[in-house]
This record gives C-alpha cells, structure tokens and sequence, in this order.
C-alpha cells in the first residue's frame, strides 16, 4: 500500500520509499521510515492531500505520495 492509497482519518506506518530522489526531499521534511502518518485531508479534485506525520502537518502531491510505501 502507499500513502496516496490511504483514505481520510486513515493511518499506517511509512515503511520505504519506491524513489530515491523523491526519498531524500521526504525525509528532510520528517518523512522517516517507522513514523506515524495520518491522511488529514484530499482537495476537491484529489491533488494535493494533506498528512499529519511526525508532529507536522504536510502537503503533497498525489504523484510524491505515491512515492511512500506503508505497512498498516
């Protein structure tokens, strides 16, 4: 599953990342395998959703969530 899959109020643990130069840009925002991460919110046309992970609220795109593999 990734994050992009998730539904809202939905959480899972980050457990890898399928692209590495999207990885990097990730974990400098808190990203971290092993955290926590909750989907808060998905825009009227379903790009950008917002996460709430590790204490932070965040905004990506859905094509950089779907970066993001989870395990429940």
């Amino acid at each position: 599953m990734n994050l992009s899959e998730l539904a809202i109020g939905e959480s899972a643990t980050i457990s890898a990342f399928t692209d590495q130069e999207m990885s990097v840009k990730l974990m400098e925002m808190g990203c971290l395998p092993g955290e926590s991460v909750k989907l808060e919110q998905v825009a009227p046309l379903g790009d950008p959703i917002a996460i709430t992970v590790a204490g932070y609220k965040l905004s990506l795109r859905k094509s950089e969530a779907a970066t993001v593999l989870l395990t429940k």
